[in-house]
């Protein structure tokens, strides 16, 4: 696992160079008289203001930047880079009353039952795959339309989703993706309208930043 805070604070071509290993699973090193490649495989996390100052669309406080200064930050993650990550979530603040309220919520043992469920599943899944595939994430060309059954109002969705917000087609794979875990979550065996929703959802805050 890697996990990069501020993100736009990295010069630009460290992160550029994330791009082989997050697609491939491998990085290449060239030298003058030799070139080698190691294995890469790993899950990158990332965080980062929506700004310089970290209260773009805030509720309580008032952003002190300029559009130029937020452009400028913003343009320092690249398109190709953001279409590798499958996941883009905004985190509000939260107000005070909420760190003191003693209303329950699901507990770390039962989230982790439920995802070492959904792993098991995919085993189960990928066990006859040739290769090297044991999760939704390496999933490739060959096997995703195979893995990846939906229901006809899941594709409908899925094709109007990539339509209207003009989705690159890598993002459309990794949407497709995370639709799978997102059933596999459930228990369910065909991907469902909803499980495309949500997934949809987790691809939108490059369009509201980036685009």
């Amino acid at each position: 696992m890697l996990f990069l805070d501020e993100l736009p604070e990295y010069r630009r071509d460290v992160l550029e160079a994330l791009r082989q290993p997050l697609e491939d699973g491998f990085v290449t090193i060239t030298r003058v008289s030799a070139q080698a490649t190691y294995p890469a495989r790993f899950v990158l996390i990332c965080s980062m203001n929506p700004c310089p100052c970290g209260h773009l669309g805030s509720r309580t406080q008032q952003c002190r930047c300029t559009p130029a200064e937020i452009r400028r930050y913003l343009n320092r993650i690249s398109g190709p880079l953001l279409d590798r990550i499958d996941m883009h979530v905004e985190v509000e603040s939260i107000p005070a009353e909420r760190l003191s309220d003693a209303a329950e919520s699901e507990c770390s043992a039962s989230i982790r039952a439920r995802v070492s469920a959904a792993r098991e599943v995919q085993r189960k899944r990928y066990d006859a795959e040739r290769g090297s595939i044991r999760c939704n994430a390496q999933l490739d060309a060959r096997t995703l339309a195979k893995s990846c059954a939906m229901t006809p109002e899941a594709r409908e969705l899925l094709l109007l989703s990539s339509e209207r917000l003009n989705l690159s087609n890598r993002a459309y794979t990794r949407i497709l993706k995370v639709a799978r875990t997102i059933a596999d979550l459930e228990g369910a065996d065909e991907i469902a309208a909803e499980h495309i929703s949500e997934a949809v959802q987790y691809r939108t805050l490059d369009r509201k930043y980036w685009g």
